[in-house]
């Protein structure tokens, strides 16, 4: 799905916003660029921002505009690299490595501001508990539970399998607000009940109420997690940009 100009605009103002920049900066950069006949191998109308202050270094790419945030050596050192090279999470490293650069790494960005709805084959039950969505977590591994961050995102969506004894969670779906703007979104299922689509049956629940609640959709996976870039992709989102990013010290 694509998204309306409105939509994409507001993302480029929650993400000026969340990297400190002015709220104009994205939209100003994109027009600077489309009258421009950029260098494919040079940084081109890149928006950076010195913050001595900086805990890390933040690299955007987002609809086609690029932003770097950080200390200004770090500004400095990636001033002649093309966008290709800071967007991959090694750079960053290589950077940064006499400063203590570390974790982190690169993810995707995907956006929606409406998408199909996906409607179970079976009853369901949908709890928005908090002790559901912490059970959840204690079936899952660690990594997947660390990247996801149930946690983090106060609205939770957790499908319930009817046991006998005691109803198990299978699938959660969330969203929290960001920026006052957009949803950030997770999925979190149960290893024995992946691959049958109730992660994207949880996403959809989730996504559905975000979207009620006025809020455009965002997505953000780990470049190498090939099962939630593919989730994205068959929701609906539209891809939007990458974000990566070093901690110092």
């Amino acid at each position: 799905m694509t998204l309306e100009p409105t939509s994409a605009a507001i993302i480029q103002l929650a993400w000026a916003r969340h990297l400190g920049l002015g709220d104009d900066a994205f939209a100003t950069a994109a027009a600077q660029l489309a009258t421009s006949t950029p260098d494919p191998g040079q940084p081109a109308n890149r928006i950076t921002r010195v913050d001595e202050s900086a805990r890390s270094v933040v690299f955007l790419r987002l609809f086609g505009v690029s932003a770097l945030v950080g200390p200004q050596w770090a500004l400095d050192a990636a001033a002649e690299l093309p966008d290709t090279e800071l967007a991959q999470h090694v750079t960053l490293l290589t950077l940064t490595r006499a400063h203590g650069g570390h974790g982190l790494g690169s993810t995707a960005l995907f956006f929606a501001d409406d998408l199909p709805l996906q409607q179970p084959s079976d009853d369901l039950t949908v709890s928005h508990g908090n002790p559901e969505a912490i059970s959840l977590e204690g079936l899952c591994p660690p990594d997947d539970v660390n990247e996801v961050g149930l946690q983090g995102l106060e609205h939770r969506f957790t499908i319930m399998h009817p046991d006998e004894e005691q109803p198990t969670p299978v699938a959660c779906g969330a969203y929290s607000e960001w920026e006052g703007i957009l949803a950030n979104m997770g999925v979190l299922v149960a290893p024995p009940w992946r691959r049958r689509g109730l992660g994207t049956l949880a996403a959809s629940i989730a996504a559905h109420e975000a979207l009620a609640a006025g809020l455009t959709l965002q997505w953000k996976a780990d470049v190498s997690n090939t099962g939630a870039l593919a989730m994205a992709r068959s929701l609906g989102f539209a891809t939007g940009g990458l974000h990566a990013s070093v901690l110092l010290g």
